[in-house]
């Protein structure tokens, strides 16, 4: 089986960076979009992905929002999407669970827990 690919969406270009130099170096081979808009692009378009790194709160369309429409898409619904957020408050990670997310990861990310979770997919 080759590399697991990993779609990283989030509006911040320095976190986009930091993932994808993190899980290159743990042997993932990584896509990434700046917006949901572009996000739902891409996987329209039939690009494979093996997961997806969906950050919760992006200007236009968030993570809240997309999520559920990534799963509605054709072939999408067992794409697993683990939402990423600074919002580390009370509740928040029922609320990505709700919204559709597999796994929740705060920011900080937890690089260990955060390949735990790639890993188990």
């Amino acid at each position: 089986m080759g590399k697991k690919i990993v779609l990283i969406v989030d509006d911040d270009t320095r976190n986009i960076f930091a993932l994808k130099a993190t899980l290159q170096a743990k042997s993932f081979e990584c896509l990434s979009c700046t917006s949901a808009e572009q996000a739902l692009k891409l996987l329209a378009g039939d690009e494979h992905v093996d997961a997806i790194l969906m950050d919760m709160m992006m200007p236009e369309m968030d993570g809240y929002e997309a999520i559920p429409l990534i799963k509605s898409m054709p072939g999408r619904k067992s794409t697993p999407v683990i939402s990423v957020t600074a919002q580390a408050m009370v509740g928040d990670r029922e609320k990505c669970l709700q919204a559709g997310a597999d796994d929740y990861i705060s920011k900080p990310v937890d690089v260990d827990k955060l390949l735990h979770i790639l890993r188990s997919i």
